[in-house]
């Protein structure tokens, strides 16, 4: 593997970019006639399999070079970016079975036409199973652990008609009694990833604002009877509150006490701050199935969550433009 500095190169003049914001999918993605899709680069480096999810959970896949026109419109928006680290992760990898390398999507390397970088792949060390882009095009091995930025694709298809919470995915459901659209996930993750799969849908983690709105999430959580679940905690979903590092005392995860937010009634014994598998106490925010609320240690666990949408969220606001 190069040494990152060596990955950057200099431009006196950046590409343009031709692409339109396109509201038929998200308001924070890219269409690119050439590509055929809405592409978003997502500076803040991450590691591959956080990639991965994030892309996944916006609807799209993280990006790879499928063919060179799609190639073309990573490389201008890769030119773009500034910093110490100029290679972006692409979604080609050999995590199921070393250097067997495939996109995302299945293609396997030997149809992408890649070409490799001086001394590349090297596989230092025999853990290096994902790759990355360089600003010229070419292609490095990494270790799938290192963070880099990236980029996710949604392929246009003709079946993404937007639903009444104003996305494509017809997961979320929009309730009449709050006013917010809600998405129940079965397959459970812990608190920080939930928070973070809700932020890629466009929503946040559910912040319960009355009686009614727990009342709401009540009668979604009893909708996904225990054994429909794939979680280590299955009668508990993480909800969006969370101690912000002051124990007992709680706020949602837009920065409102959970009492000024409106609901704060825990179960009896909760808040226990439990410290059996979190030795920095139980400080991430849960709802039992009968709608009152506990405190869970937030590592090590997985448990089902809801997540909650405004209806425009994906669209385009006044001051984002």
């Amino acid at each position: 593997m190069e040494t990152r500095a060596k990955w950057c190169l200099s431009f006196g003049l950046l590409l343009t970019v031709m692409s339109t914001v396109n509201s038929q999918y998200r308001y924070d993605y890219s269409y690119h006639t050439k590509a055929r899709g809405w592409l978003k680069l997502h500076i803040m480096p991450s590691t591959f399999n956080d990639a991965f999810r994030i892309c996944n959970a916006e609807g799209a896949v993280l990006a790879s070079p499928l063919n060179i026109l799609l190639k073309n419109v990573m490389m201008t928006i890769q030119n773009k970016m500034v910093g110490d680290s100029c290679a972006l992760y692409t979604g080609i990898h050999s995590i199921f079975a070393q250097g067997s390398f495939a996109s995302v999507e299945g293609k396997p390397i030997a149809r992408l036409g890649i070409e490799w970088a001086p001394n590349e792949p090297d596989n230092y060390n025999n853990t290096e199973s994902c790759i990355v882009m360089l600003q010229n095009g070419t292609m490095a091995d990494v270790r799938c652990t290192e963070t880099f930025p990236f980029i996710c694709y949604k392929k246009k298809s003709n079946n993404m008609a937007l639903n009444d919470c104003g996305t494509i995915d017809n997961e979320y459901s929009l309730d009449s009694r709050t006013g917010s659209c809600y998405k129940f996930h079965r397959v459970g993750r812990t608190w920080r990833n939930a928070y973070m799969t809700c932020m890629a849908e466009g929503g946040h983690l559910a912040i319960i604002n009355s009686q009614t709105e727990m009342q709401v999430l009540k009668e979604l959580f009893a909708k996904h009877p225990t054994d429909s679940i794939s979680a280590q905690s299955r009668d508990v979903i993480a909800v969006g509150f969370h101690d912000w590092g002051e124990s007992r005392v709680w706020y949602t995860v837009h920065g409102q006490s959970i009492v000024d937010a409106g609901y704060s009634t825990f179960a009896q014994g909760q808040p226990d701050d439990d410290k059996s598998f979190d030795s920095t106490g139980s400080h991430c925010g849960g709802m039992f199935r009968d709608g009152l609320l506990d405190d869970f240690w937030c590592i090590g666990n997985t448990l089902p969550f809801i997540c909650e949408k405004r209806p425009d969220s994906l669209t385009a606001e006044d001051d984002d433009l």
